[in-house]
């Protein structure tokens, strides 16, 4: 199985893609960070790393997505396009049928190291002994998104017990609309 985890952000959106049959056989395939211009709208880096989410899906192919939920603790705003940057995650998983399935960061640091409140250099200390690696994964933001996928291949073998999103394909109406008289 194909396991893409995605660490939402707006600025650098950490991508991390794997492989593995039973959870415990990771295999690191791609790592990296969709970056946009700082400088730009909102609406013009959305619609960037939309582009750029497309584009990874259709180079690696993934048969999940495992993706970090939300967490706000002081800057609502930051938040916010936070929030927008996982619509992007979520729409364009959408777009390829791709199921989702979301973890706390709470959840992915149990998963990995034991304990909930493991800090950065821990958490990246154990993404490297799992997938082999030589070197710690960087940046921070790539790093997250293969911890997340790695716990998705840890929970994926006993069955979803996460939230997960399945989308389908309809072809009712999108919207409706009345035309002025």
């Amino acid at each position: 199985m194909r396991i893409l985890g995605i660490d939402p952000g707006l600025g650098r959106c950490g991508f991390g893609m794997i492989s593995t049959t039973t959870g415990a056989d990771a295999k690191l395939m791609d790592y990296g960070v969709i970056t946009t211009i700082v400088d730009a709208p909102i609406p013009n880096r959305l619609k960037e790393l939309y582009e750029s989410l497309t584009l990874l899906f259709k180079e690696t192919k993934p048969d999940v997505i495992s993706v970090e939920k939300l967490f706000f603790s002081k800057n609502i705003t930051t938040g916010i396009v936070v929030a927008e940057a996982r619509g992007m995650v979520l729409l364009v998983a959408a777009q390829n049928d791709v199921p989702v399935y979301e973890y706390s960061p709470n959840e992915i640091k149990k998963a990995l190291t034991g304990y909930g409140a493991a800090d950065k250099a821990q958490m990246e200390e154990v993404v490297k002994m799992h997938l082999g690696l030589k070197e710690k994964p960087k940046p921070d933001d790539a790093a997250d998104a293969l911890a997340a996928a790695i716990t998705c291949g840890f929970y994926y073998r006993e069955g979803p017990t996460v939230q997960k999103y399945e989308f389908s394909n309809t072809r009712g109406k999108k919207y409706s609309r009345r035309k002025a008289r």
